[in-house]
C-alpha cells in the first residue's frame, strides 16, 4: 500500500475521532490547512470549556498550559473571558491528544489525572446524566448516586476497575485503560438507572476475578 494512503488514512480517522463527541462542549471546530512556504500541513480545533476551569487549565503561572504543549507538541491559546480554547499543531494524532486532555480538565478532573492520557492506552469518556434525568431537579440525585455517601460509590467503582472517575455539573467523567473503561462505564450507567449499589459492587467483583484469570 501506497505511503500516501497510509497518511490520508491516518488523517481521515483523527478527523472522525475529533468530531466524535462534538456535543460535550459548543462553538467546536476542526481545521486542516497546508503551509504554502513548506508544503507542512497544520491542523487547529477550537473549543470551550466552562469559565471555571480554565484557571486550571492554565495552571500556577501557566505550567499545565506549558507541560500540555510540550507534551503533545501542541500551541494552545486561551481567552480566559469566554472559556475558548484553540489548539494548533502539525501533528493531527497528537492534537486529538491535546483535546482530550483539554476535555478531561474542562469536566472536572485534576491535570495529574487528565495527563495520564497521554499513557498508552488511555481513554477518557463522558456520561451525559441529561439521559437519565426525569426532571430539572434530578441531576443532585443522580450525581449522589455516582458519587456515594462520602464519596463511598466513586471509591469503590475506581478501586474495582483501575478507572478514575469525576462527576462534574451534568457528566460523569471517565479515564484510565481503554480495556476497562467499559466496565466502569456499565457500572456508572447501571447506577444511573436505578441499579442497586451492591449488585453494582458484586458484578464489578466478579468482572475482576474474571480479568484476574486472563492476565495470567
Amino acid at each position: 500500500m501506497p505511503l500516501y494512503t497510509l497518511v490520508v488514512s491516518e488523517i481521515e480517522v483523527v478527523y472522525m475521532l475529533l468530531f466524535s463527541q462534538t456535543a460535550t462542549f459548543k462553538n467546536q471546530f476542526f481545521t486542516r490547512t497546508t503551509m504554502a512556504s513548506t508544503s507542512e500541513e497544520e491542523f487547529s480545533y477550537e473549543l470551550r470549556v466552562p469559565r471555571e476551569r480554565v484557571a486550571v487549565l492554565i495552571g500556577k503561572k501557566g505550567e499545565t498550559k506549558r507541560l500540555i504543549e510540550r507534551e503533545t507538541k501542541t500551541e494552545l491559546e486561551v481567552d480566559s473571558e469566554d472559556g475558548i480554547v484553540e489548539i494548533k499543531g502539525k501533528d493531527a494524532l497528537l492534537l486529538y491528544l491535546a483535546r482530550e486532555i483539554i476535555r478531561a480538565i474542562g469536566r472536572g478532573f485534576n491535570p495529574d489525572v487528565a495527563l495520564q492520557l497521554l499513557k498508552q492506552d488511555y481513554a477518557f469518556e463522558l456520561i451525559t446524566l441529561n439521559d437519565y434525568a426525569r426532571n430539572p431537579n434530578d441531576y443532585e440525585r443522580l450525581r449522589g448516586r455516582v458519587i456515594g455517601e462520602g464519596g463511598k460509590s466513586r471509591r469503590t467503582i475506581e478501586e474495582l476497575t483501575g478507572i478514575s472517575i469525576c462527576v462534574f455539573g451534568k457528566t460523569a467523567g471517565i479515564i484510565g485503560p481503554a480495556d476497562y473503561i467499559s466496565d466502569a462505564r456499565r457500572a456508572i450507567e447501571s447506577l444511573l438507572s436505578g441499579s442497586p449499589h451492591a449488585h453494582v459492587y458484586k458484578w464489578l467483583e466478579k468482572r475482576r476475578k474474571e480479568r484476574r484469570r486472563t492476565e495470567i
